[in-house]
């Protein structure tokens, strides 16, 4: 396969090979369109797809990029010719040995401007949080209000912080991270605790402060792909406690901790197995509304 091939392939529309893969938009903005990550389970769209520029962008993951990079987080695969092959047959073309170009584009991260961290208030973002469960008791304790712009409009969110400095960023309308990504580890106090309890997301972190459950540690991923960022947090804990989804993705996380900790990994998940998560189980189960303190 020619060069030009290799172009022409870069060229195919990614709503058209999502299409062919089963997957549609759910929003559209202008030359945006947002989908719920397509190889992973979630409830919020956080998949961008810029159709002027053919690129991507997960803002669950941190990651982004062409039709090759997207093929390759199908597969879980850095492979070239193994990325060509699936978008060929995805879209029915002949394939061919190629070579891997030179230079790739790059991701199509956004760019957060004038980012600023304040205390959690009163405010809309504080009602979404509790009809998702979560008091404003709580959720103040751990969160703040980021205030940020995105190419000159201004935006308030949620944000929880992660041990690199960036933020976890969710409101009703929106699922992302201001970079950099990483896990986010709440400490239970000055002393120290031979157990850590770990979590996907930071709405079951705050779903188990919520239903009072003896955690000890917490250690927030912040996504599934930031499982090798969290070994070195929990080398030096006894028991390792799972609240992970119950999905094929938090399955996958919970066999990997197992396979490097063997015995000290316990699976709490059977306390919410009819649900997909924490958080869906707290608002299962929450017998009266939770009001705004």
């Amino acid at each position: 396969m020619e060069r030009t091939d290799i172009d022409a392939m870069r060229r195919i529309p990614l709503v058209d090979f999502l299409a062919r893969l089963g997957h549609g938009p759910v929003q559209r903005s202008c030359n945006e369109l947002w989908y719920r990550a397509p190889y992973r389970n979630e409830r919020t769209p956080s998949f961008r797809v810029n159709v002027a520029k053919q690129l991507w962008y997960d803002f669950g993951l941190g990651k982004g990029g062409d039709i090759f990079t997207l093929a390759g987080e199908f597969l879980q695969s850095d492979d070239f010719m193994a990325q060509a092959k699936f978008i060929a047959e995805t879209v029915c073309v002949p394939f061919a040995m190629v070579e891997k170009p030179q230079f790739l584009p790059e991701p199509s991260e956004p760019v957060f401007e004038g980012v600023e961290a304040v205390p959690l208030l009163r405010s809309p973002l504080t009602e979404y949080l509790v009809e998702r469960g979560i008091p404003y008791a709580i959720a103040s304790r751990y969160c703040c209000r980021l205030n940020y712009g995105v190419r000159g409009k201004r935006y308030f969110a949620v944000g929880f912080p992660n041990m690199s400095g960036g933020y976890e960023v969710r409101s009703r309308y929106f699922k992302g991270c201001v970079p950099p990504k990483d896990v986010s580890l709440v400490k239970t106090g000055n002393t120290t605790s031979d157990v850590c309890s770990v979590f996907e997301g930071f709405m079951d972190f705050l779903s188990a402060v919520t239903l009072g459950l003896d955690t000890g540690d917490c250690l927030v991923l912040n996504s599934v792909a930031n499982m090798g960022k969290a070994v070195k947090h929990l080398d030096g804990y006894g028991r390792i406690d799972c609240f992970l989804d119950c999905d094929e993705a938090g399955q996958r996380a919970l066999e990997a901790l197992k396979g490097h900790y063997s015995g000290r990994v316990c699976d709490r998940s059977t306390l919410y197995d009819s649900c997909k998560d924490l958080n869906e189980y707290l608002q299962r189960t929450t017998k009266k509304e939770i009001s705004i303190i």
